[in-house]
């Protein structure tokens, strides 16, 4: 089928009508307008009326929902969480009053703001039964899957009293994860170190309370540098939230069924564990390792340029800006503020992601194809220079995104809109057939893997 498109659009509203050529038959669908960003066609009935469906893998030109909670203008570089630049908010607020601002829609008073720190520490410790959960990984697991694992636990706690209809219980659930969130991530790294657990200390503020408990030794008091702490902090809020990215979208989808908002945000936090996600600041430190020196960048610039070559310059692009990553800016300046306070400005792997980011940003190659350095390419340098291994870097984004996750969980399962999320497809399969015995059936070929499998192998 072939399909015109014309626009009808105007202020008022408009409307998109497409024309089916096969029979000529109209179908006028309604524009849908936000407050920002380009309008929608409304196709919620398309499929009903015109018996065809509509095709976009990655949804990449499918608006999902409707949310009033951040806005990307990936063109112009724009991040707004309710409105707020992300500029402004990574430079005047703390990741508290961004929580705050996320969850309720507007940034708190100084008394809503202290009330709103004291129940979110609340709730910073984990039952102790839970507690146990953590001896059931291998001290070699990710840190990642440890989180999958014990945050999806937390249902089983909350659930039996989790009514995801009442307004206050959402809230509850909020507060909640938002608090044991640095707790369960810093138990996954200190459980894989050896090292023994130390409870979270509620004189702390957030980002204090995590590098608390990521490295204290009980045995000796721990020292907070403060600009440490506010790189941590900073970091929290450019990750805080990203509009319907590939874990938001998981959350949204699997409570769209209703599911126990623990087992939600499990889900994306596997979703963010991709390396395509939340593993890019990760990837990024191992390619600038890889590299190794500024006189290998060349090298590597025109591997990158190569079709057939599978290396990748990590940290650079992005899929939804066309323009340099707003947080970008911000975490680059992050980088010389936490590397000055370490005595470590002439560290050797900032200086190669410099000149690899001058020389990048020359090319004409990465101009066409506007491929600037996203947060992801300064991230891993600070995280590394703040002590944490490299399989911590998506721990500390979950950390930061769980609070979108659950304001992007409270707004869906509070629209009467909402539906439970299925998706449509186009089946490429076999036609309908007939069964065979299976002595009458041809043998395509060996199709296990049981190739993996020799004997003796450990059947765990």
């Amino acid at each position: 089928m072939a399909n015109h498109i014309s626009s009808e659009a105007n202020k008022n509203g408009g409307s998109f009508t497409l024309i089916d050529e096969r029979t000529g038959k109209h179908y006028q669908r309604p524009l849908l307008h936000g407050t920002l960003g380009p309008p929608a066609i409304d196709i919620r009935s398309f499929y009903g009326s015109a018996e065809v469906l509509t095709f976009d893998p990655g949804f990449t030109s499918t608006a999902s929902c409707k949310s009033a909670i951040t806005f990307i203008d990936g063109e112009k570089g724009i991040l707004l969480y309710r409105g707020y630049p992300i500029q402004q908010l990574a430079t005047h607020s703390d990741y508290m009053e961004v929580c705050y601002l996320l969850l309720y829609g507007e940034l708190p008073s100084s008394e809503e703001k202290a009330e709103f720190e004291r129940d979110i520490k609340r709730h910073t410790l984990l039952h102790d039964q839970l507690m146990l959960f953590f001896r059931g990984f291998t001290r070699k697991s990710h840190p990642m899957a440890i989180m999958v694992g014990v945050v999806g636990a937390l249902s089983a706690f909350y659930h039996d009293d989790m009514d995801i209809t009442d307004p206050e219980q959402r809230m509850l659930a909020a507060y909640r994860i938002i608090a044991k969130m640095p707790t369960i991530g810093a138990y996954a790294y200190r459980y894989a170190m050896g090292w023994p657990l130390v409870y979270p200390q509620n004189r702390l503020n957030y980002a204090e309370n995590l590098l608390y408990l990521t490295f204290s030794n009980p045995t000796e008091e721990y020292q907070l540098n403060p600009v440490l702490v506010k790189a941590l902090d900073r970091i929290l809020i450019l990750h805080a939230d990203h509009e319907q990215n590939a874990s938001t979208s998981t959350v949204r989808l699997a409570g769209s069924s209703g599911a126990n908002p623990f087992a939600c945000i499990a889900a994306g936090i596997a979703s963010l564990w991709g390396p395509s996600h939340g593993g890019a600041n990760e990837a990024v430190l191992k390619m600038l390792m890889e590299i190794g020196h500024k006189s290998r960048i060349p090298e590597y610039i025109a591997r990158a340029k190569d079709k057939n070559d599978p290396f990748r310059l990590m940290g650079f692009g992005h899929r939804v800006y066309k323009h340099y990553d707003p947080r970008a800016e911000i975490m680059r300046q992050t980088c010389y503020e936490v590397l000055e306070a370490l005595g470590r400005r002439d560290d050797p792997l900032l200086e190669l992601a410099m000149e690899l980011e001058r020389i990048a940003l020359q090319d004409e190659y990465f101009i066409e194809r506007k491929l600037y350095p996203n947060v992801d390419f300064y991230t891993g340098i600070v995280l590394r220079a703040m002590g944490f291994p490299t399989n911590m870097f998506t721990v500390l984004f979950a950390i930061g995104r769980t609070v979108g996750w659950v304001a992007h969980w409270k707004e869906m399962v509070s629209d009467p809109s909402t539906k439970i999320g299925r998706p449509r497809q186009i089946y490429v399969g076999h036609p309908p057939r007939e069964y065979l015995p299976m002595d009458q059936r041809p043998s395509p070929g060996r199709r296990t893997w049981s190739r993996y499998w020799g004997d003796g192998e450990n059947p765990v």
